[in-house]
């Protein structure tokens, strides 16, 4: 039996590496370092009925009715809603930190996951299920005080999170009652706080890409679409070489 993969998705990145995200806001492909690499999240390539089993990034809100997605204005940041059949609203907010630092562009092989509550009292529970050799490895994973390490036969990838390692590592259901994030890239320690780093990446990353749309020669007309292309386009570039990626994944292909 053959099922098609799902591509109705939204694109984060930074130039650097990029991670394709599901209506359900799950992360579902995703290569590290680089655009290249073997995939860390890989369930995009699976069947429907073995998705849920491979390698992915997700959270789950009990009783999911409905979701909404939209990136914020001249930005490659995804914003996704969740919406339960209780009226309970989760906001999950994703991108890839770019911004410039030291006169140097800042863009680390990094996704940044930021989850809030809009309405209601939320149970949810985060999944993240990285997998090594095209899905074939399953990580050893080990903890630090307020961080997960996920060893993989290619590279080692640390997720520094104000979720409890608890509730991440079993995947367990729980009341969302503040926001929490969730950085995973390399097995690096964080200079500031989670919930303070986060923030400051998302405020600087908005910055940069609302300065780069300002400097687009538009028309008048379609300038919403116009952006998003370009927006898009730029999300393809490799910009250590000036490479353009031809597409952010493999050929995809019927499973």
């Amino acid at each position: 039996m053959t099922t098609e993969a799902n591509l109705d998705l939204a694109v984060i990145g930074n130039c650097a590496i990029s991670a394709l995200v599901d209506r359900m806001a799950r992360i579902v492909w995703y290569c590290s370092p680089r655009f290249d690499s073997a995939p860390v999240f890989q369930s995009l390539l699976c069947g429907s009925a073995d998705a849920a089993r491979e390698g992915f990034m997700g959270i789950e809100l009990d009783g999911l009715v409905r979701t909404e997605r939209s990136y914020d204005a001249g930005t490659a940041i995804l914003r996704t809603r969740l919406i339960s059949d209780k009226g309970d609203v989760v906001e999950v907010t994703d991108f890839a930190p770019r911004f410039l630092s030291h006169d140097r562009m800042f863009r680390p092989a990094q996704l940044v996951r930021r989850v809030r509550s809009l309405q209601g009292q939320p149970r949810v529970r985060f999944i993240v299920r990285p997998k090594g050799d095209w899905g074939a490895a399953e990580p050893v994973i080990t903890r630090g005080s307020h961080h997960l390490r996920y060893e993989l036969p290619e590279q080692s990838l640390r997720l520094n999170t104000s979720v409890p390692l608890t509730y991440v590592v079993g995947e367990h259901w729980f009341l969302l009652t503040s926001p929490v994030s969730m950085l995973l890239g390399p097995d690096e320690t964080l200079a500031g706080s989670i919930e303070n780093t986060a923030r400051e990446f998302e405020e600087h990353t908005t910055v940069y890409w609302r300065g780069w749309t300002r400097r687009l020669a538009l028309p008048y007309e379609w300038q919403d679409v116009v952006i998003r292309a370009a927006i898009t386009l730029k999300l393809c570039q490799f910009e250590e070489t000036g490479a353009i990626v031809a597409a952010m994944t493999l050929s995809l292909i019927h499973i």
